[in-house]
């Protein structure tokens, strides 16, 4: 284990011959499982950590694929379940509230409805019950040009456009300084986002557990009458708008901070 940012400790749990790695901001509050989306990992959610302070236990894994986790052979939902449940069974945890943006909060309904007795409560970040097209060409499609890795920090984020300032701060060293590597692999985004879409409403309605949906006035993901639909057509789901774009949490991390904060004091 090593320290990272924001007081979190770094681990590595062995999953199928897999590294899965995590980060584990402590802590004796209740346990709060932190999913990250695409083109992301478990250290954005630093800020919300800090922000919810000792009452919760923040657990954010780098999914697979991601961050510091090593590539899987496949990204169903299935995979990313199993791993989810490995990561807390490794942890003795046995109820947890889920927290996810995007594919981390589909992943995180999608394991509620497959253990509902796991989780206690969701809070969806941007996060919709339904993504038009299955397979095919996708919004993600644009990274699949993007180098996976260069010689140079500079030459690989000169690959990245418009994205490398905001990728900038998660590139990691190649070992025995044989270059920089982003923080996943382009294909396999484009290969998960090509299966998260689709209807997943069964999965979004098959619990009852107290529920937020934190979604962005100005989302390019989730529109604001399917944002309402879905708090509209599942028991016990609160919402709240914020004025930003799909990355909520990084476009108003107050407003997102205490959005989340006002719903984990009421559970």
């Amino acid at each position: 284990m090593t320290n990272t940012a924001a007081q979190a400790t770094r681990a590595t749990l062995a999953v199928d011959g897999r590294a899965l790695s995590y980060l584990d901001f402590g802590g004796a509050g209740r346990p709060l499982l932190a999913l990250h989306g695409h083109l992301s990992e478990g250290a954005s959610f630093a800020a919300l950590a800090a922000a919810l302070g000792p009452q919760w236990r923040v657990i954010a894994p780098d999914q697979r694929g991601h961050g510091d986790s090593d590539r899987a052979a496949e990204y169903t939902r299935a995979g990313y379940l199993a791993d989810l449940v490995a990561l807390l069974a490794h942890l003795g945890i046995d109820r947890t509230v889920v927290l996810g943006h995007s594919l981390g909060g589909i992943n995180g309904y999608h394991l509620a409805a497959a253990h509902p007795g796991l989780v206690t409560a969701l809070v969806g970040v941007d996060t919709p019950a339904e993504l038009p097209g299955h397979g095919g060409s996708g919004p993600l499609d644009f990274v699949r040009n993007f180098p996976y890795e260069a010689p140079t920090r500079e030459e690989l984020l000169a690959g990245c456009g418009p994205l490398a300032p905001a990728l900038a701060p998660a590139l990691r060293p190649l070992p025995g300084g044989a270059g920089w590597r982003l923080p996943f692999h382009p294909q396999d985004t484009v290969d998960s986002e090509g299966l998260v879409r689709g209807d997943h409403w069964k999965q979004w309605l098959a619990t009852d557990c107290p529920a937020l949906l934190v979604h962005g006035l100005r989302s390019q993901v989730l529109s604001a009458g399917l944002a309402r639909d879905m708090v509209a057509r599942r028991p016990g789901t609160a919402s709240r708008a914020l004025d930003t774009d799909h990355f909520v949490q990084v476009g108003d991390p107050e407003g997102f901070a205490a959005a989340v904060g006002e719903f984990l004091a009421g559970v």
